[in-house]
């Protein structure tokens, strides 16, 4: 009798278990493929039926229902109904679709399913991540003193910033070791400073830290969203006359909504004048280092103390694949710490380099390699063309609605988002999204000095001026029958 998939539970080296694994990803492939039948983003399905037909398949049978019919299910229920970022009709959020050679990639980490932790637990893996964390490095105009770590996304790569500097500045200011003692006696006097329109990853990471909400303080921005340097050095004053003690400011090379990016060189000096330590949160606008044309936009990024940057963004890398990257490596050293049964001191010693040393994670999947094979693929030029190309697409996006009557756009583009609103008011601009969704396109949708606003973030780069050109004449043909 010929062996089916059922019959086995991993891969081996036996000829039975390759020829299982290559029927599942075959398998898997053809529905994929078999689900893609259009250009729209999503089904348009109502969120209660959806919500119905998910909970009718159930949650853990007694018995397997095994491969075939799990693979029905599949195909029947969920395919059809997942959103589709490849699609020329997705455009709400920082969600990019994937290079197809990075999703190639994601079949390679998932199969060997390497941990980052240890040497022993990865040893191409730890190699190749260190080798493109020094490339990032020298990218981003970093000496030989720098280093860094792939992490989850933005969010965890802000927040192990906001702790390592935390740390670097009660260590240089007050003379207290946090990783030994904890916090010291000042702790509730520490202020870090960031946009009022930055990533909330800031006020997550200040409640984590122990610190408080209280303790972000929120710089306001001018007509361009980018932070205002004189408010800004007066309120950070203001608070060092208070007796706080301003510790970082952050500086966004792109913010969520409005792709804004500030004046880092001009942070960076407010920065040293008051005691600071400064970062960049690049997750959005990092990818601007591969154009020629554009990357200047960024500003002097190579004066931060540390930078974020993601992948799962502008990269088109898939979720999740983020770094930061610090310029003095012995920043990291707040998450080191050895343990007997993972990272011995006498191994690395010899050579073994075991990454826990400097991650907040422990287990880690191989990010890396999705970076190190569409660097190695297609090379500065080639990210080159798909940065300028989701540039160029928001220029054109923004001219065409500057030049229309029936709307407004308040902020010119710098990356590849563009807030927008339908002058019909608050509730049409409401109804024109939530239609689009009904009927398969998927925008964004936001606020803007009190204004309900639309989104398009345009990281597709099969995206092109006539797909935009449809997209406002529908928008404002829903518009006028509402």
């Amino acid at each position: 009798m010929q062996a089916t998939l059922d019959d086995f539970t991993v891969l081996s080296s036996s000829p039975e278990a390759k020829e299982a694994f290559r029927k599942a990803i075959d398998e898997t492939l053809d529905a994929i493929l078999g689900s893609i039948e259009d250009d729209s983003a999503f089904s348009g399905i109502d969120p209660y039926e959806l919500r119905k037909r998910i909970g009718e398949l159930g949650f853990l049978p007694d018995a397997g229902k095994g491969w075939e019919d799990t693979m029905r299910s599949v195909r029947e229920t969920i395919l059809p109904n997942m959103l589709r970022t490849w699609s020329p009709s997705y455009m709400p959020h920082l969600h990019s679709p994937a290079l197809i050679e990075s999703i190639a990639s994601e079949l390679i980490i998932a199969t060997y399913n390497n941990s980052m932790d240890s040497w022993d637990q990865s040893p191409a893996a730890t190699e190749i991540e260190e080798s493109m964390i020094r490339g990032l490095c020298r990218l981003f105009g970093y000496g030989e003193d720098a280093d860094g770590s792939f992490t989850s996304g933005g969010s965890q790569s802000n927040m192990a910033a906001a702790i390592a500097m935390r740390d670097l500045y009660i260590e240089r200011r007050l003379g207290w070791d946090v990783k030994k003692r904890g916090l010291p006696p000042e702790a509730r006097k520490l202020r870090m400073y960031t946009s009022e329109i930055a990533h909330f990853s800031f006020q997550k990471s200040a409640h984590i830290m122990g610190l408080g909400y209280d303790a972000v303080g929120l710089l306001p921005v001018d007509s361009k969203a980018r932070i205002d340097i004189p408010k800004a050095r007066e309120i950070i004053r203001r608070d060092r006359e208070e007796g706080y003690l301003p510790f970082l400011i952050v500086a966004t090379a792109g913010t969520t909504d409005f792709g804004s990016i500030d004046d880092i060189k001009a942070l960076r000096d407010t920065a040293d004048e008051y005691g600071c330590l400064l970062h960049v949160d690049a997750a959005y606008g990092s990818a601007l280092i591969m154009s020629q044309r554009c990357r200047d936009r960024l500003g002097r990024i190579e004066l931060a103390d540390s930078i974020t940057i993601d992948f799962h963004k502008m990269f088109l890398l898939p979720i999740s694949c983020s770094a930061l990257l610090v310029k003095d490596r012995h920043a990291l050293d707040c998450f080191l710490i050895h343990a007997d049964y993972l990272n011995r001191e006498e191994d690395e010693e010899d050579g073994y380099i075991n990454l826990v040393g400097k991650s907040m994670q422990t287990t880690r999947r191989f990010d890396a390699l999705k970076v190190y094979i569409s660097f190695r693929m297609r090379g500065r030029d080639g990210f080159g063309r798909i940065i300028d190309t989701a540039v160029d697409n928001a220029s054109y996006f923004y001219s065409r609605l500057s030049a229309d009557d029936d709307f407004v756009a308040p902020v010119e583009p710098e990356l590849s988002s563009v807030v927008f609103a339908h002058r019909g008011g608050d509730e049409t601009n409401r109804r024109v999204r939530r239609s689009l969704l009904e009927s398969g396109t998927v925008i964004g949708q936001t606020v803007y000095d009190g204004r309900v606003m639309l989104k398009f973030t345009l990281l597709n780069p099969a995206l092109t001026h006539e797909h935009i050109d449809s997209l406002i004449d529908r928008i404002k043909d829903l518009a006028a029958a509402m």
